[in-house]
Parts: C-alpha cells; sequence; structure tokens
C-alpha cells in the first residue's frame, strides 16, 4: 500500500511567487541573460562594496553558527534592541514556517487580509487551521480598512492574525494609529506583522516599540533592499519568550555561513542603501507617469512596487515575456485582471515602456484602463 500523507495534501495551493520560472523559459528558448525581470521587488542595483568585498573570502569550510550571533548582535545594534528579542532565519518564509510550527493549533482560527502574500494561507492550510478571510475592495484600491479589520478581529476572536505592512501585492503601508488600533483589537492573538518591504517605504514609522504591546512578531527581510535575493536572509523581532519557544524548533545551521557575513557586511552599506532607495524612487515615478499616460490604471502603492489593470493578466504576461520582460500575473493573489510591477533601473524602465508602446502601435496589446 503506498504511504499516504499526514496532512491534507489536496487541500494546499501550490506556492506560486515572484521571479523567473526556469523550466519555463527553457521551453521557452530563453535566458535570464535575455530577461528584465520587473515580477521581483528587490533593489536592481550592483551589490554594494561592502558585500563584494565580504564575497570574496568567505570561510565557506567552516559549519555556520547556528544562532547567527555576529549578525544577531549587529542588527541589534543597528535597531537598539536587546539581542535576545532577535531570530534570524533563512528568509521570513522559514521564520513563518517555524512559528506555525510553535503556535499553530489544527483547527485555530487565522485571519488573512485579501489579496496578500500567499504564504500566510499555505501555512496556514499545512497546519490545519481555520482560514477566515478579510477580503478588501476594488472599489477601494484593495486598501485594507483598519476600524473594520479591527472590528473583525473583536467578533470572530482569531488565535493568529497576519498583517503585512507594506502589503504585498499592493504596497499599501498603514500608520502608526491604524496599526495601534488592529493591535489592541488582537488582545492574546498572535499578530504577525511581516515588514519585509518596510525599507522602500520612503518615510516608515518604526514598529519595534509593539513588541511589549502584546503577542507580536515582526518578520523582515535582509534580502531584498541589498540585492541578496539569492542567499535568503530575515529576521523576527518579538518578546525574549517567543524567541525562545522559536528557537526550540528551528533547525541547527538554519542560515548559511555566505548569508551570515554577508549580511553583517550589508549593515554597514548605509550609503548604498540611501543612493539605490533614492533611484528606484525615481524609477517608479517614470513608470508610473508614462503606464498612466498610455492609458494603464495604476493603483496608489508607497513601495517599490505597484499594481497595475491590464484585463487579462496571464495573457498579458506572456505577450511581454516574449518581448524579454518579466511581470507578476497577479491571478494567484486573486487578481485576474492585475499584474504587479517591481521598479528596476531608469534606463530598464524607459525601454519597458517604449516596447509597451511598440506593441500598442502594432495593434498588439489592448490597454484596460477601466
Amino acid at each position: 500500500m503506498p504511504l499516504k500523507p499526514e496532512i491534507d495534501i489536496d487541500n494546499i495551493p501550490p506556492g506560486r511567487h515572484g521571479g523567473p520560472d526556469y523550466a519555463e523559459l527553457q521551453a521557452l528558448g530563453l535566458s535570464m541573460d535575455e530577461i528584465v525581470d520587473f515580477s521581483v521587488c528587490c533593489n536592481p542595483y550592483s551589490l554594494p562594496a561592502e558585500i563584494m568585498r565580504c564575497l570574496k573570502k568567505l570561510p565557506v569550510h567552516l559549519y555556520p553558527d547556528s544562532d547567527s550571533t555576529e549578525l544577531k548582535n549587529g542588527i541589534a545594534r543597528k535597531l537598539g534592541i536587546a539581542p535576545s528579542r532577535i531570530l534570524v532565519g533563512s528568509g521570513t518564509t522559514e521564520l513563518i514556517r517555524l512559528l506555525a510550527l510553535v503556535y499553530f493549533k489544527k483547527g485555530a482560527r487565522v485571519l488573512l487580509f485579501q489579496p496578500t502574500y500567499s504564504e500566510y494561507e499555505l501555512t496556514s492550510r499545512i497546519f490545519g487551521t481555520e482560514i477566515i478571510h478579510f477580503q478588501s475592495s476594488a472599489d477601494r484600491d484593495f486598501r485594507l480598512e483598519a476600524e473594520e479589520f479591527a472590528r473583525t478581529i473583536r467578533e470572530s476572536r482569531p488565535e493568529v492574525v497576519f498583517l503585512c505592512n507594506p502589503n504585498n501585492p499592493t504596497g499599501q503601508y498603514l500608520s502608526r494609529e491604524e496599526v495601534d488600533l488592529i493591535s489592541a483589537a488582537c488582545g492574546d492573538s498572535l499578530l504577525i506583522l511581516d515588514e519585509a518591504y518596510f525599507n522602500f517605504v520612503t518615510n516608515p514609522w518604526s514598529s519595534s516599540e509593539l513588541l511589549d504591546k502584546g503577542n507580536i512578531v515582526i518578520l523582515r527581510s535582509m534580502t531584498k533592499n541589498y540585492a541578496i535575493a539569492g542567499l535568503r536572509l530575515g529576521y523576527m523581532l518579538a518578546r525574549d519568550e517567543i524567541i525562545n519557544a522559536v528557537r526550540r524548533v528551528c533547525p541547527p545551521w538554519n542560515v548559511n555561513i555566505a548569508a551570515q557575513k554577508v549580511g553583517l557586511a550589508a549593515l554597514s552599506a548605509d550609503k548604498y542603501l540611501s543612493a539605490s532607495l533614492k533611484k528606484v524612487r525615481k524609477s517608479k515615478q517614470i513608470l508610473v507617469k508614462n503606464l498612466s499616460a498610455l492609458g494603464f490604471r495604476v493603483l496608489p502603492s508607497e513601495t517599490n512596487f505597484f499594481l497595475v489593470k491590464v484585463g487579462d493578466a496571464g495573457q498579458f504576461r506572456r505577450l511581454l515575456l516574449k518581448q524579454g520582460f518579466l511581470v507578476r500575473d497577479c491571478t494567484s493573489f486573486g487578481l485576474t485582471q492585475y499584474i504587479r510591477i517591481g521598479a528596476r533601473t531608469v534606463p530598464e524602465s524607459y525601454l519597458f515602456i517604449w516596447t509597451l508602446a511598440k506593441l500598442r502601435d502594432k495593434g498588439e496589446l489592448q490597454i484596460d484602463g477601466d
């Protein structure tokens, strides 16, 4: 008799994210060198000098520190919080799975705002929770209304609440007052505040002050803003008792030595981060202005990425891929008429706009501006 999974595999949706599908590219006879990737929301500029120097002398013959002590202490100094409140992981997605391993009970209620990062639902389904969806409206540009969300929390009393801020894929960013309102409604519930893209917000507020106000975990990525997505690196902030509980189930050597050393070097790359993010914001302005001029409906966003209404998102993505551009089809977010674009360099952005205009003029591209 074949071995059966212990979990309901058929009820677990496949994980879909931005970035290239290498098998798809191979089938089309394309390589990554021929593709300009607007589907990811990462810093598009070359690595900072601090990281380049680090890469030349990685001690890959050594086992990594299972507690990422040097990096953890560096983050603590940077943020002005105790190292005991930090746990480093192989990307925020690993940390979400570890939190679920400790705190998600089968049948527990998990509240998810929609649309948002798909790993929240995928993880919740893996652990057999009851998922409550809070669906936003296209009429409101899919913005989360904090008061309505807080009321839903009080009424449904979930054990876990996920809140992505700024939200992926909308790029919308909640204020301190809005998050305070949601946090207060959570009571004894676990609030997982995912701030993977907060560095791309022009004036982010400091959320670490929330840690003493409830059962709050803050997740942050280090790969997107420093152009090191291939290394997988992130960290969580929480009270000592939460960190200690999650550390107990954390695999040994979960963060490889390259990610630890590069992450530590990245903490010194303030000038690079400031300069590159300034260029990313300029590129985003160019994209938004010219896409709007072409007749596309561009939704408001406070990050380096944004939604664009295009009609048939899958068809639009396939058409652009043939031209050497990769965009994010948002069908997996439940947004079949929208794509997500992450700002790249200024020259690449102008080339992208020029290509769209050319396709429109040839009659190969129908623009949905409704």
